[in-house]
């Protein structure tokens, strides 16, 4: 099931698609690969890999943290993509790469998109790569059958968002407020509005991001949007608890309280 559809099944059923965020090779790589399945058996219905990187501009304090310490493990794109080829078996559902854009132009964009789908990648996030530019990145995963998933905010213009969601495919990333990502209590007023006026100029699904962490998020935003992504607060409990058997009973327990919310309401 590639990730289009994965929504189309989800929302038909009348549930919302859950979208984890790890860091690669946080806590460690092995490690990765047990949460991708954990993701999974919990219900979620997308798996998103962030690729550690010194610089990470669109990420808070807690994200930064974990890109830290897989950099320190040597953690790299390349070992993230053979890590992800070697253990495809063990898990089914879609993966998405974020990353940013120096370090996959560094590994070479055209070997980029050949070894992601080698290694059964279905899309990537590139938070600091302009609509301007991307036209090069998004013809090369199209012809390799990637989707390229690219991110509006309440400060984008409609008229924007909609040239950016011309160039998306697999889902439009919503995200919920001005900054970087971290966990919060709660959201602007305006993000619903935004939401709507968005659907108003796409059929894309809409997943939201930045800022996701309780079972409370996942309802309030349920009307609104088709997905969320869930990041900083998965990675802090990841944090608190990085070795087996806490690490899946821990991010079991949080992951299934977010499914159960998405659920048909």
């Amino acid at each position: 099931m590639n990730i289009r559809e994965v929504f189309e099944e989800r929302v038909s059923r009348g549930e919302r698609v859950i979208v984890p965020y790890i860091t690669a090779g946080f806590p460690g790589l092995e490690e990765t690969i047990e949460l991708i399945q954990v993701i999974e058996k919990a219900g979620c219905g997308i798996a998103e890999i962030g690729v550690p990187f010194s610089d990470p501009m669109a990420d808070g304090p807690t994200i930064q943290y974990s890109s830290q310490k897989a950099l320190e493990k040597g953690v790299t794109l390349g070992k993230t993509l053979s890590l992800l080829k070697r253990n495809r078996a063990k898990f089914h559902i879609p993966l998405v790469i974020m990353g940013y854009y120096n370090p996959f132009y560094q590994f070479g964009l055209e070997r980029l998109a050949k070894e992601a789908k080698e290694a059964g990648v279905q899309g990537f996030i590139i938070p600091d790569l302009p609509l301007e530019e991307a036209g090069e990145w998004v013809k090369l995963c199209r012809s390799h059958g990637l989707d390229t998933i690219f991110l509006v905010s309440p400060t984008t213009s409609l008229e924007r968002a909609e040239k950016i969601a011309k160039l998306c495919t697999g889902f439009l990333y919503c995200v919920s407020v001005t900054g970087v990502t971290g966990a919060r209590k709660e959201f602007p007023p305006y993000l619903k509005n935004y939401l709507e006026n968005l659907k108003k100029i796409t059929d894309l699904p809409r997943a939201v991001g930045f800022g996701i962490s309780s079972p409370e998020h996942i309802k309030m935003l349920y009307p609104h949007a088709e997905g969320m992504v869930v990041g900083s607060a998965l990675i802090e409990i990841i944090r608190k608890h990085p070795r087996p058997p806490q690490l899946r009973e821990k991010t079991a327990r949080f992951l299934g309280g977010l499914v159960q919310a998405a659920a048909k309401r």
